[in-house]
């Protein structure tokens, strides 16, 4: 499966983005969807396997470090599509010059015990905060 990597460089909520990150289980994101074609905040990286969006990372950087966030949609899940979404989110602070990436998973999220000890198996540490921490990588 050759997966591509697409930055948006302005990012609209649209049926992309409403099939995979708005169809998330309650509590994934703590957030109200906006309406088609809306702005949203951040930046926003698309994943496509041989032409099929199969998941979106998120980013917003601020005071030298970046909060992401990701989601994969369900038929992709289990096969590297999270871990590649995370690697090239790290590669993306790593060019902006960000120190640390962040990410909540919050109380309410179904599976936060999974995902929380994914994040971990790929580098982030609980930082004392309620937040999962990880310095980025040189490149």
């Amino acid at each position: 499966m050759a997966l591509a990597w697409i930055h948006e460089d302005t990012p609209l909520w649209d049926r992309g983005k409403a099939d995979v990150v708005g169809r998330a289980a309650p509590g994934v994101f703590d957030w109200t969807p906006p309406k088609e074609g809306e702005l949203v905040p951040g930046e926003w990286f698309r994943v496509e396997a041989d032409g099929s969006v199969a998941g979106y990372g998120w980013m917003d950087c601020s005071w030298g470090d970046a909060e992401v966030s990701l989601a994969v949609k369900p038929d992709f899940r289990g096969r590297g599509v999270g871990g590649f979404i995370l690697d090239h989110l790290d590669r993306e602070a790593a060019a902006r010059g960000v120190n640390y990436l962040y990410n909540a998973v919050g109380k309410a999220h179904p599976e936060g015990a999974r995902v929380t000890a994914w994040l971990q198996q790929s580098g982030f540490a609980p930082s004392g905060d309620g937040l999962l921490k990880r310095r980025v990588r040189p490149r």
